[in-house]
C-alpha cells in the first residue's frame, strides 16, 4: 500500500526497559545494519494493529509482554535514496511514512525471540542508551529517528522522573 505521494505506511517500534535503555537490533546479513523493529501497515490494518503484529513477527513479543507508553502525533516521513527505490514498481515507493510507538518491556529479556518468524529480520539485539541509535542507523533514516526519539522522550522521561516502575 503506497499513498498518493509515494510513501509506504509503516510503524516504528521503540522498546525500553526500566532503566530507559532501548532495544537495538541487527538486521540479518548486515554486520553493521542496526535499527529499531519496524514494518509495513497492511491494507485495512490500523497502525496500532500493525505495531503488535510486527512486534511479534520481529522480536517474538506479544501485547502482554509490553506496555504502550506513547506514540508520535502524526506520520514522520523519510525518502529513500534513488539507488534504493525499485524503479519498475508501480506505484513507485519513494520512502516511508512512519508512526512511532514507545513500549516498556514487562517481560524478562529472555522473552525476546529473534527466531520467532520463519524468515527472521534480526540476528542479534542489545540494550543501548537512549540517543545512541541517532548516529548508528543508516544515514537516510537519521532525521526520522531524531524526531521520533525527541517526541517519545517526553512520556519516557516523565515515567523515569516519577520513578513509576509498575503498570
Amino acid at each position: 500500500m503506497i499513498d498518493a505521494q509515494g510513501f509506504r505506511p509503516n510503524v516504528g517500534i521503540v522498546i525500553t526497559n526500566d532503566d530507559g535503555r532501548l532495544l537495538w537490533a541487527r538486521r540479518v546479513g548486515g554486520r553493521d545494519a542496526w535499527q529499531f523493529p519496524q514494518g509495513g501497515v497492511n491494507d485495512g490494518e490500523k497502525p496500532e494493529e500493525a505495531l503488535y503484529r510486527e512486534l511479534e513477527e520481529e522480536v517474538g513479543l506479544g501485547p502482554g509482554h509490553v506496555e504502550l507508553l506513547g506514540c508520535t502525533r502524526g506520520w514522520l516521513r523519510y525518502r529513500l535514496p534513488k539507488q534504493y527505490q525499485r524503479k519498475g514498481q508501480q506505484p513507485l515507493c519513494i520512502g516511508q511514512k512512519q508512526k512511532w510507538y514507545l513500549l516498556r518491556m514487562l517481560a524478562p529479556d529472555e522473552a525476546v525471540s529473534l527466531a520467532h518468524n520463519a524468515k527472521p529480520e534480526f540476528d542479534h539485539w542489545q540494550w543501548v542508551s537512549y540517543w545512541y541509535p541517532l548516529n548508528q542507523v543508516v544515514y537516510f533514516k537519521r532525521e526520522v529517528y531524531r524526531r521520533a526519539l525527541k517526541e517519545l522522550a517526553v512520556p519516557l522521561l516523565g515515567r523515569l522522573a516519577s520513578g513509576r516502575q509498575d503498570s
